[in-house]
């Protein structure tokens, strides 16, 4: 029995150097960003444009793996089960303080351990360009008209661009058939076909279509206009309507992780995320450069988490 408990303790012993120089020597492979979105959409984009920037800093390729669905929760579910080693990091959005508050995901804040924001951004209401509606009064006019009829399109059942269309009913006292889809590009796929009559996603997801002339943006749903493409388009609060709603994103890993691992992640975020071609690719795809730490990302979704919880009290998330 003594030879037993001797060899246990002696193979401990062994494992722990062993451990500790594999961290050490973090990376030594690729490392995985999980996106919890579709392809082409604002957080893919977002991420890519990430990757791109962290090559300068990082002696291993980081490489973007799209898992869209659940409103997130796919995604977000896979990082926080992952193995804690930082070869699997995931780009975290507002969703996590969203899903939940409606049981929609056994994932909580307190899963992960937070590396950086990146970017924020506000919900807009954008319909087609050959749409009858001008501003948001004419369009929230139509919605009164016929209550349930017009279908505005998300990117999933309880996200963040479905809670801000929710909240815009709630402060104009309208409803609309909501559709959800998986992120926040197929959305506006089926907007420029005609399938839905307008989307609440992120301004940077229709920028390229409302450029074009194919699209035509309302209202943001931000406390300021928006430089640039979107400087003419109002925000809800100049209309009278006192609704700010967006969305951040940022990088996380599973709660576990070893802290020099972290702390490797965290000077390569700080790192990338001040690259002038990462703010460069933000702006041309009208994303919202919005770079924080760890720390302060976290103190923001806690904020946030109590925030959405007060509005999805009132709302009925499975309209």
């Amino acid at each position: 029995m003594r030879t037993i408990f001797t060899s246990i303790a002696l193979a401990s012993t062994l494992s722990l150097p062993f451990v500790s120089v594999q961290a050490a020597d973090y990376p030594t492979k690729p490392v995985e960003l999980i996106v919890s979105a579709a392809a082409g959409g604002g957080t893919d984009n977002m991420a890519r444009a990430f990757t791109e920037a962290a090559r300068k800093h990082f002696p291993q390729p980081i490489v973007v793996v799209n898992k869209p669905g659940a409103a997130s929760s796919i995604g977000f579910t896979e990082v926080a089960t992952a193995k804690p080693d930082g070869y699997k990091m995931g780009v975290i959005t507002v969703n996590l303080a969203i899903l939940p508050a409606l049981n929609l995901t056994k994932v909580t804040v307190e899963d992960y351990i937070y590396i950086a924001r990146l970017n924020n951004d506000p919900s807009a209401i954008t319909v087609r360009a050959d749409a009858p509606w001008k501003t948001i009064e004419e369009f929230l006019a139509d919605a009164r008209k016929a209550p349930g009829k017009l279908q505005v399109g998300n990117a999933g059942v309880g996200d963040a661009w479905h809670v801000a269309a929710l909240a815009l009913e709630e402060k104009t006292r309208t409803s609309f058939n909501h559709v959800p889809f998986q992120g926040g590009n197929p959305a506006v796929m089926s907007l420029l076909g005609g399938h839905v009559d307008a989307v609440t996603v992120s301004p940077g997801e229709v920028a390229q279509h409302v450029s074009s002339g194919k699209l035509r943006m309302l209202a943001v749903m931000a406390d300021q206009r928006m430089p640039g493409l979107f400087a003419q388009t109002p925000t809800f609060k100049e209309r009278g309507i006192d609704l700010t709603v967006g969305a951040w994103r940022g990088l996380v890993v599973p709660k576990g992780t070893p802290a020099n691992v972290v702390s490797t992640l965290k000077d390569m975020a700080r790192k990338a995320g001040n690259e002038a071609s990462f703010k460069e690719s933000l702006e041309k795809t009208n994303l919202g450069y919005s770079y924080a730490e760890g720390d302060v990302f976290l103190q923001q979704i806690l904020a946030d988490r109590e925030m959405f919880k007060g509005i999805l009290a009132k709302l009925d998330v499975n309209k």
